[in-house]
Protein backbone atom coordinates (compact mmCIF):
# COMPACT_ATOMS: atom_id res chain seq x y z
CA UNK A 1 0.00 0.00 0.00
CA UNK A 2 2.47 2.89 -1.08
CA UNK A 3 0.84 6.39 -0.37
CA UNK A 4 0.00 8.87 -3.48
CA UNK A 5 1.45 11.14 -1.28
CA UNK A 6 4.76 10.58 1.17
CA UNK A 7 5.44 14.75 2.24
CA UNK A 8 3.55 17.21 3.82
CA UNK A 9 3.10 20.00 6.10
CA UNK A 10 1.07 21.17 8.90
CA UNK A 11 1.26 25.16 9.61
CA UNK A 12 -0.59 26.57 12.74
CA UNK A 13 -1.30 30.74 12.75
CA UNK A 14 -2.98 32.53 15.63
CA UNK A 15 -4.60 35.83 14.15
CA UNK A 16 -3.72 38.92 15.54
CA UNK A 17 -6.77 40.44 17.72
CA UNK A 18 -9.46 41.73 15.60
CA UNK A 19 -7.87 40.68 11.80
CA UNK A 20 -9.42 37.49 11.70
CA UNK A 21 -11.95 38.55 8.72
CA UNK A 22 -8.42 39.60 6.86
CA UNK A 23 -6.53 36.35 7.83
CA UNK A 24 -9.25 33.91 6.28
CA UNK A 25 -9.37 36.61 3.10
CA UNK A 26 -6.05 35.43 2.94
CA UNK A 27 -6.58 31.99 2.96
CA UNK A 28 -9.15 31.67 0.92
CA UNK A 29 -7.73 33.37 -1.87
CA UNK A 30 -4.38 30.86 -1.46
CA UNK A 31 -6.09 28.45 -3.18
CA UNK A 32 -5.15 29.92 -6.66
CA UNK A 33 -1.58 30.10 -5.54
CA UNK A 34 -1.44 26.46 -4.89
CA UNK A 35 -4.11 25.52 -7.97
CA UNK A 36 -0.66 26.59 -9.59
CA UNK A 37 1.69 24.56 -7.91
CA UNK A 38 1.10 20.60 -9.79
CA UNK A 39 3.04 19.34 -6.99
CA UNK A 40 1.18 20.41 -4.48
CA UNK A 41 -1.60 17.80 -4.53
CA UNK A 42 -3.77 18.47 -1.52
CA UNK A 43 -4.08 21.47 0.03
CA UNK A 44 -6.67 23.02 3.17
CA UNK A 45 -7.08 26.08 4.57
CA UNK A 46 -8.46 25.44 8.38
CA UNK A 47 -10.38 27.30 10.77
CA UNK A 48 -9.24 25.96 14.22
CA UNK A 49 -10.72 27.85 16.60
CA UNK A 50 -11.14 31.55 17.67
CA UNK A 51 -8.11 32.79 16.08
CA UNK A 52 -6.24 29.77 15.64
CA UNK A 53 -6.48 28.79 11.72
CA UNK A 54 -4.09 25.86 10.50
CA UNK A 55 -2.81 24.88 6.70
CA UNK A 56 -2.31 21.12 5.88
CA UNK A 57 -0.90 19.88 2.78
CA UNK A 58 0.29 16.61 1.45
CA UNK A 59 3.31 16.46 -1.92
CA UNK A 60 4.48 13.28 -3.58
CA UNK A 61 8.09 13.97 -2.58
CA UNK A 62 10.87 16.35 -0.79
CA UNK A 63 11.20 18.23 -4.44
CA UNK A 64 7.08 18.95 -4.36
CA UNK A 65 7.28 20.15 -0.20
CA UNK A 66 10.39 22.31 -0.52
CA UNK A 67 9.07 23.84 -3.66
CA UNK A 68 5.83 24.74 -2.05
CA UNK A 69 7.80 26.23 1.00
CA UNK A 70 9.68 28.37 -1.45
CA UNK A 71 6.22 29.37 -2.88
CA UNK A 72 3.43 31.93 -3.30
CA UNK A 73 1.49 31.05 -0.28
CA UNK A 74 4.81 31.58 2.14
CA UNK A 75 5.89 34.77 0.94
CA UNK A 76 1.85 35.97 0.76
CA UNK A 77 2.26 35.23 4.48
CA UNK A 78 5.28 37.32 5.25
CA UNK A 79 4.31 39.98 3.50
CA UNK A 80 0.82 39.90 5.84
CA UNK A 81 2.73 39.15 8.62
CA UNK A 82 0.37 42.12 10.20
CA UNK A 83 -2.41 39.83 10.08
CA UNK A 84 -0.77 37.31 12.41
CA UNK A 85 -0.02 37.16 16.27
CA UNK A 86 3.63 35.79 15.96
CA UNK A 87 5.45 33.68 13.31
CA UNK A 88 3.57 30.48 11.55
CA UNK A 89 4.88 27.53 13.34
CA UNK A 90 5.35 24.80 10.14
CA UNK A 91 5.93 21.37 10.97
CA UNK A 92 6.94 18.67 8.25
CA UNK A 93 5.41 15.33 8.20
CA UNK A 94 6.33 12.02 6.69
CA UNK A 95 2.72 10.62 5.25
CA UNK A 96 2.76 7.13 5.70
CA UNK A 97 -0.63 5.93 4.17
CA UNK A 98 -3.20 7.85 2.61
CA UNK A 99 -6.73 8.04 1.02
CA UNK A 100 -7.43 10.41 -1.77
CA UNK A 101 -11.27 11.02 -3.45
CA UNK A 102 -12.78 13.91 -4.84
CA UNK A 103 -16.07 15.06 -2.79
CA UNK A 104 -17.03 18.84 -1.25
CA UNK A 105 -15.42 18.72 1.95
CA UNK A 106 -16.55 21.22 4.97
CA UNK A 107 -14.69 19.53 7.90
CA UNK A 108 -11.31 18.72 9.49
CA UNK A 109 -9.98 16.71 12.02
CA UNK A 110 -6.35 16.21 13.08
CA UNK A 111 -5.21 13.87 15.85
CA UNK A 112 -2.03 13.80 17.01
CA UNK A 113 -0.47 10.99 18.86
CA UNK A 114 2.58 10.94 21.56
CA UNK A 115 4.08 7.66 20.99
CA UNK A 116 6.64 5.85 23.29
CA UNK A 117 9.78 5.47 21.10
CA UNK A 118 9.91 1.95 21.53
CA UNK A 119 6.11 1.78 20.00
CA UNK A 120 6.45 3.91 16.89
CA UNK A 121 6.55 1.27 14.48
CA UNK A 122 3.55 -0.49 16.19
CA UNK A 123 2.18 2.62 15.79
CA UNK A 124 3.02 3.35 11.73
CA UNK A 125 1.72 -0.26 11.20
CA UNK A 126 -1.66 0.28 12.93
CA UNK A 127 -2.23 3.22 10.81
CA UNK A 128 -0.97 2.15 8.10
CA UNK A 129 -3.77 -0.72 8.16
CA UNK A 130 -5.98 1.62 8.83
CA UNK A 131 -6.61 2.33 5.76
CA UNK A 132 -8.69 -0.33 4.63
CA UNK A 133 -10.85 0.72 7.07
CA UNK A 134 -11.20 4.25 5.58
CA UNK A 135 -11.55 2.55 2.09
CA UNK A 136 -15.01 1.70 3.16
CA UNK A 137 -15.95 5.12 4.57
CA UNK A 138 -17.39 7.09 1.86
CA UNK A 139 -17.77 10.40 4.01
CA UNK A 140 -14.24 10.06 4.78
CA UNK A 141 -13.21 12.39 1.54
CA UNK A 142 -9.66 12.63 2.54
CA UNK A 143 -7.45 10.38 5.03
CA UNK A 144 -3.85 10.85 5.88
CA UNK A 145 -1.69 8.91 8.11
CA UNK A 146 1.37 11.16 9.50
CA UNK A 147 4.52 10.94 11.17
CA UNK A 148 5.85 14.26 12.69
CA UNK A 149 9.65 15.27 12.76
CA UNK A 150 9.51 14.41 17.05
CA UNK A 151 8.36 11.30 16.54
CA UNK A 152 4.22 11.92 17.12
CA UNK A 153 1.98 9.91 14.69
CA UNK A 154 -1.51 11.06 13.70
CA UNK A 155 -4.13 11.34 11.31
CA UNK A 156 -5.84 14.22 9.96
CA UNK A 157 -8.78 13.90 7.55
CA UNK A 158 -11.20 16.04 5.87
CA UNK A 159 -15.58 15.49 5.30
CA UNK A 160 -17.82 16.58 3.11
CA UNK A 161 -20.03 17.44 6.95
CA UNK A 162 -19.87 17.13 10.62
CA UNK A 163 -22.21 13.69 10.20
CA UNK A 164 -19.06 12.08 8.29
CA UNK A 165 -16.82 13.27 10.81
CA UNK A 166 -19.18 11.96 13.60
CA UNK A 167 -19.18 8.66 11.71
CA UNK A 168 -15.45 8.53 11.62
CA UNK A 169 -15.13 8.83 15.15
CA UNK A 170 -17.60 5.98 15.85
CA UNK A 171 -15.79 3.69 13.58
CA UNK A 172 -13.50 1.11 13.77
CA UNK A 173 -10.24 2.78 13.47
CA UNK A 174 -10.74 5.13 17.39
CA UNK A 175 -12.33 1.66 18.52
CA UNK A 176 -9.57 -0.70 17.15
CA UNK A 177 -7.13 2.51 18.84
CA UNK A 178 -8.33 2.49 22.43
CA UNK A 179 -8.51 -1.36 22.26
CA UNK A 180 -4.54 -1.69 21.73
CA UNK A 181 -3.11 1.89 21.07
CA UNK A 182 -3.38 2.86 24.80
CA UNK A 183 -0.12 1.12 26.04
CA UNK A 184 1.84 3.14 22.94
CA UNK A 185 0.74 6.25 24.45
CA UNK A 186 3.55 8.84 25.95
CA UNK A 187 1.04 11.24 26.54
CA UNK A 188 -2.79 12.31 25.83
CA UNK A 189 -3.95 12.38 22.70
CA UNK A 190 -4.79 15.79 21.45
CA UNK A 191 -7.70 15.94 18.88
CA UNK A 192 -8.70 19.53 17.12
CA UNK A 193 -11.96 19.76 15.01
CA UNK A 194 -11.45 22.26 12.19
CA UNK A 195 -14.07 24.01 9.21
CA UNK A 196 -12.29 23.86 5.72
CA UNK A 197 -12.56 27.24 4.50
CA UNK A 198 -10.70 26.26 0.96
CA UNK A 199 -8.76 22.96 -0.34
CA UNK A 200 -7.44 21.91 -2.99
CA UNK A 201 -7.57 17.87 -3.72
CA UNK A 202 -6.41 16.89 -6.77
CA UNK A 203 -7.07 12.54 -7.34
CA UNK A 204 -5.33 10.33 -9.67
Amino acid sequence: MVPTTTRGLFATLDAASGREDELEQLLVGARSIVEAEPQTTSWFALRMGRGEYGIFDAFPDDAGRDAHLGGGVVAALGEHADLLDGEPHIEKVDVIADKITSGNVTKGLLLRLSIKEAHREDAATFLRNGKSIVEQEPATINWFAIRFENGDHGVFDVFPNSAGRRAHLMGKIPQQLAAHGLPWLGGLPHMSFADVLADKITTA
